[in-house]
């Protein structure tokens, strides 16, 4: 069975049709530099050898390395719970519940993940998952426009790189007045964002822990933004609220993040889970879907889609947005785990988290010719400076067995020597030990 179902004869009245000789004649309008050398596919290979393959391209993949890479993404210990929940057939082969009365497991399971990320992040609504974190941030800067009715964003430098990216890439042909501001040692710089922040700004972007680890109390930011009637959004590391203050205490008005951390493991970028929450004010401005419970007329409880602000639901030009895919196995999966661990173990996974990335801070920073940058407080995360290049060092470290950290010269001009080190529950001082002496070998000698 073919993989296309067209015939020689199909294709060659679909060609006459479009008055064309051959099929390379529908990608003439493609440069000749970016066309494919040849349209003749080779033959099919059998199951059996395709599987081989695959095997042997996954054998390439260094899946034994002791992980200190971060910025945004964390090895984490995932329970073996969530994953068993995860597969069952009836959640595994669901997808967006619109027949919201033959999908009341689903929508159950989005309730129950709104409630949760609502009460770890202390604010009043979410909606049943995003994208990914980056383009969740991105769909906070847009709603940010449209309950302003402003234009100008601020965007701390502290904002992960990758997400700047997203935000600057979405929004190119909007005309958004767009101001960065540099961070000082690592933090925010109080100062420019006064400068900046006036009665045109819709938003100031922020994110805590910042990209270099840093961590933060924005409250005075947020209260500034809003003196001038502006919204503070908000960044946040899920696992990091085991310890830190949350966006809801710092009053912020829309809260975003990467929900990775909360029981999806490391994937080669995903699919991993955008998370978005917001003051109840502002809940018909928001993207995506919300579930709502509800009752029956025999009085039963029920859930189903309260909100969904698509186009293919409501009128076009009221539609928030099309980028708004919610992932809702992903979310099962951050729900499963949120629930296994309950509140006193992510306060307990935090700490760890927190208490070991100290440690290996300490261990780090005793290397001659090692600084560690920022005397800002850290979580999990922080930065330090190598005497040479850190990318060197980094595939240096891989032949160790160490995937040693993410080098900022990557996005930052002059950070090349730089070098962004987490450490997770699962990194044990031994492994944190063998780390800094694997180090040392590699930069002093």
């Amino acid at each position: 069975m073919p993989y296309i179902p067209n015939t020689d004869n199909d294709r060659k009245a679909m060609l006459e049709t479009l008055g064309l000789d051959c099929v390379a004649d529908l990608f003439r309008i493609i440069p000749e530099s970016f066309r494919p050398k040849s349209f003749e596919i080779p033959p099919g290979k059998s199951e059996f050898e395709v599987s081989q393959w695959l095997r042997h391209l996954a054998g390439k993949n260094a899946t034994d390395l002791v992980c200190f890479l971060g910025g945004g993404y964390y090895d984490h210990f995932i329970p073996a719970a969530v994953d068993a929940v995860l597969r069952r057939g009836e959640f595994y082969t669901a997808y967006t519940p619109y027949q919201p009365e033959v999908s009341q497991g689903t929508l159950q399971i989005a309730y129950e993940y709104q409630t949760s990320l609502c009460r770890l992040l202390e604010m009043e609504v979410a909606n049943a998952s995003m994208y990914d974190g980056g383009t969740a941030l991105y769909e906070a800067a847009l709603m940010a426009l449209r309950v302003t009715g402003r234009n100008k964003i601020l965007v701390d430098g502290g904002v992960s790189p990758i997400y700047r990216k997203i935000l600057y890439c979405y929004t190119k042909n909007l005309s958004i007045e767009f101001h960065e501001i540099t961070p000082v040692h690592g933090q925010s710089d109080r100062e420019e964002i006064a400068k900046y922040l006036d009665d045109r700004t819709a938003a100031i972007i922020l994110q805590n822990p910042n990209f270099f680890g840093a961590i933060d109390d924005f409250t005075d930011i947020v209260n500034r933004a809003h003196t001038v009637g502006a919204l503070a959004v908000l960044s946040v590391y899920p696992i990091s609220l085991g310890l830190l203050k949350t966006p809801g205490e710092m009053n912020v008005d829309i809260a975003t993040g990467e929900g990775q951390s909360l029981g999806l493991p490391l994937s080669f970028g995903g699919p991993y889970l955008g998370f978005m929450t917001t003051r109840m004010e502002y809940v018909r401005k928001m993207p995506g879907r919300i579930v709502g419970e509800t009752v029956d007329r025999e009085g039963k409880r029920g859930f189903v889609l309260t909100l969904q602000a698509r186009e293919q639901h409501i009128r076009r030009e009221k539609a928030t947005s099309n980028i708004c895919t919610n992932h809702a196995l992903c979310a099962l999966a951050a729900q499963t785990y949120m629930t296994l661990l309950g509140k006193q173990g992510l306060v307990q996974v935090a700490r760890v988290c927190a208490d070991r990335a100290e440690y290996a801070r300490e261990r780090l920073g005793a290397i001659p010719g090692v600084e560690v940058k920022c005397s800002a407080p850290t979580f999990n995360e922080f930065t330090i400076e190598l005497p040479r290049d850190a990318a060197e060092v980094v595939n240096q470290m891989i032949e160790r067995g160490f995937a040693a950290g993410f080098p900022l010269g990557r996005y930052y001009e002059g950070m090349e020597k730089y070098l962004l080190v987490a450490v997770t529950e699962k990194r044990t001082k031994e492994e944190i030990g063998q780390f800094a002496e694997a180090l040392e070998a590699v930069v002093c000698h």
